[in-house]
């Protein structure tokens, strides 16, 4: 406990967070050090019933404050004129919005994401066919096709006289939206440029053109509420964006605490309760097989962990004989229920059931975690990326980008990345290590693309080749056998989700984080895009074919999950970036493109019912959404015209019969939702208009 302050106000208890979180709270009212320093909202603001506390000292000081503001109050009254402008005073956009100064721009990210875009007075509009500028116009005007990336100025400082009081609050916006969803992914608050957080910021600065004065846009029904009824938060303001109500929602199940393991506290894990401890496998064997065989077909193709094999051999015996100490080994308890865990909440991802199974086969898993990481380092390493596997589905964001990373360094001290550790080898291990290795290689690059953050494996580092594309039953110690059926082995699905898996590695490395990209022309960058085009062009024509047929709900059995992701990485490509700062007429039409097929390819998906409604798919259609927004409304010509003769009405529409369907697992995705519909009606009043 820090020392007593005579001149402070302490709440008698810790604070909610706090106690959660098992952290010493300093109780310090109105907001204690570690909610001011996570910069989250403090119970202490909203809990009535805390009793607390005062100190003569603080009281006195009160007191003294009090009688300043009433004198300065007074001065102020008499003379008003000398009251600097602020909200709603001065040059201030509509609804008290502060109308910024200075060009738009991308700005370096700190601890706490990226800072606001600002307005220039006038700002260079982009010559369609070079990057010349042809003529400045004024702020007033929206720019053609132009953005470009800096540093935000100081916000204005207040009079003293209002400096005590919360600021006005204005309304919630996409970037805020968008940090909402990738935190649920960790439980620190850094977003990298590749997390397309500085794209939301511009996103939200473009929509200035569809307001008559190009004041900010406001994205509230008549109500104040979205379309679902429920409060839109204030995603600006201290008391909302703050609150940690606002990650809670996301899903009940998810844990803003920084735990290393599933959505328990520790207490949950070291006492365990009666009914898990004595929960045993289900009698129900049929049932039990779905699971698995789900699991297979599911995840196994994208994480080829597990052997199948020894996996259905360690179910059979623990069944034949429950007493069999080696079937009751506890690296093969906790994998055979990770299994069924995985399996269950994979499932219920793509129907939209509820996940109660799941959560108990986790539950028991995690009674053999400690004892199956003792077993040995593959067999560590083995525990973690199950887990890993689990949070895609699951939700359990805060664990999942801390266990990819500690994944990632177990397999660089044992080696797995380069190919020397593999002499000598027999071909079956050698195969099963190089498969856990790239899995955790593309764990890494989808986690750390997703927020924007730093790689934990890098790919100069890499010296090893990728695992062969066959089934286990093709490969033996001493050789691998060509399979014996023309239709591909499931095995070749990850081979060929590593392939998309490098690609987007060389585009966050090439266009978003270039040390060199300040010594390059026009040329050379855009030169960098075409060649990366050209290889996602290039994976999306090989793709396996035919497609395995062993499951009609398994997403990326379909030919519509590869054009999903094709078009969510041209889209990545193409929006403004580091690299390519700002867009000409040519690529705000490719990224038009690219963004209206994601979401087209998304709802199709959707339609046939294979799309997964995780976390990872409700960022990605939430960005491919902002690129349509964005494509549509920077377009130079007339925004009527490009309403009539584009699709872009119909697929915010689609976006918004997804967002619906995914605002039942995702309560955060019906306040994306009434964003976006608040912007398609704003879209048809003009086409109507014109």
């Amino acid at each position: 406990m820090p020392p007593h302050n005579t001149a402070t106000a302490e709440a008698r208890a810790s604070c909610h967070r706090c106690h959660k979180r098992k952290k010493r709270c300093d109780r310090v009212l109105p907001s204690c050090r570690n909610c001011r320093a996570a910069h989250v909202r403090c119970s202490f603001l909203d809990d009535d019933s805390q009793t607390a506390s005062y100190p003569v000292a603080y009281v006195r000081s009160l007191e003294r404050k009090l009688k300043e503001m009433e004198e300065t109050t007074a001065g102020a009254v008499s003379e008003p004129h000398m009251l600097p402008p602020f909200a709603g005073q001065g040059d201030q956009g509509q609804e008290g919005h502060e109308r910024h100064e200075g060009p738009l721009t991308f700005s370096n990210d700190d601890d706490h994401g990226y800072a606001e875009p600002s307005m220039s007075d006038s700002m260079a509009v982009m010559d369609r066919d070079s990057t010349t500028p042809r003529e400045s116009v004024p702020a007033s005007s929206m720019p053609d096709n132009s953005v470009e990336f800096s540093q935000e100025q100081e916000p204005q400082q207040m009079h003293p006289l209002f400096q005590e009081q919360p600021p006005s609050l204005p309304p919630p916006c996409f970037v805020d939206e968008l940090k909402t969803l990738s935190f649920e992914a960790t439980a620190e608050r850094h977003l990298g440029s590749p997390s397309g957080v500085s794209f939301a910021r511009l996103t939200q600065f473009v929509l200035r053109r569809l307001t008559p004065d190009k004041a900010d846009f406001v994205f509230v029904s008549d109500q104040g509420e979205n379309y679902n009824g429920a409060r839109l938060f204030d995603f600006n303001s201290p008391s909302d964006l703050l609150d940690p109500s606002l990650f809670e929602c996301l899903n009940e199940s998810v844990s803003v605490q920084p735990l290393l393991f599933g959505d328990l506290v520790l207490a949950d894990i070291a006492e365990p309760n009666d009914a898990v401890v004595a929960l045993d496998l289900p009698s129900d064997e049929s049932h039990i097989s779905r699971l698995v065989d789900f699991y297979f077909a599911h995840s196994h193709t994208l994480y080829p962990i597990l052997h199948k094999g020894e996996l259905l051999q360690s179910l059979q015996r623990l069944r034949d004989n429950p007493h069999d100490p080696a079937a009751n080994a506890p690296s093969s308890l906790f994998r055979i229920w990770m299994v069924l865990a995985i399996g269950s909440t994979a499932y219920s991802s793509v129907s939209l059931s509820e996940e109660s199974e799941s959560r108990v086969y986790y539950n028991k898993a995690l009674q053999y975690l400690e004892q199956a990481v003792a077993s040995g380092d593959m067999a560590a390493l083995e525990a973690i990326m199950l887990q890993v596997s689990y949070s895609f589905f699951n939700q359990l964001g805060p664990n999942t980008w801390f266990l990819v990373g500690m994944a990632a360094r177990l397999a660089v001290g044992i080696g797995l990345h380069t190919s020397s550790t593999y002499a000598g080898m027999p071909v079956d291990m050698e195969q099963r290590r190089k498969r856990i290795f790239f899995s955790i290689y593309m764990m890494d690059r989808l986690v750390s693309n997703a927020l924007g953050r730093p790689f934990a494996l890098h790919d100069d580092d890499i010296d090893v080749t990728p695992f062969a594309a066959v089934d286990d039953e093709y490969i033996t110690p001493g050789s691998i056998h060509p399979p014996s059926s023309l239709q591909p082995c499931l095995i070749a699905i990850p081979l060929h989700i590593l392939a998309l898996r490098r690609i987007a590695s060389k585009i966050t490395r090439q266009v978003y984080s270039n040390n060199h990209a300040s010594a390059l022309d026009t040329k050379e960058r855009e030169a960098i895009l075409h060649s990366l085009h050209k290889e996602l062009v290039a994976w999306r024509r090989d793709m396996p074919f035919p497609l395995p047929d062993v499951n009609d709900q398994v997403p990326h059995l379909s030919t519509s999950w590869f054009d999903f992701n094709y078009y969510t990485h041209v889209a990545m490509l193409y929006r403004p970036s580091p690299l390519l700062p700002t867009m000409d007429l040519e690529r705000v039409k490719t990224l038009e493109e690219a963004a209206s097929m994601s979401i087209r390819q998304a709802f199709n998906l959707h339609r046939q019912r294979r799309l997964a409604y995780n976390w990872l798919n409700l960022l990605a259609l939430f960005t491919s959404t902002l690129s349509r927004i964005y494509a549509t409304t920077v377009q130079p010509e007339n925004l009527v015209t490009i309403l009539k003769e584009t699709r872009a009405i119909e697929d915010l529409d689609l976006a918004i019969a997804l967002f619906d369907t995914l605002g039942v697992k995702f309560p955060a995705a019906n306040k994306i939702r009434g964003m976006v519909a608040e912007i398609s009606r704003r879209y048809k009043d003009l086409r109507a208009s014109g």
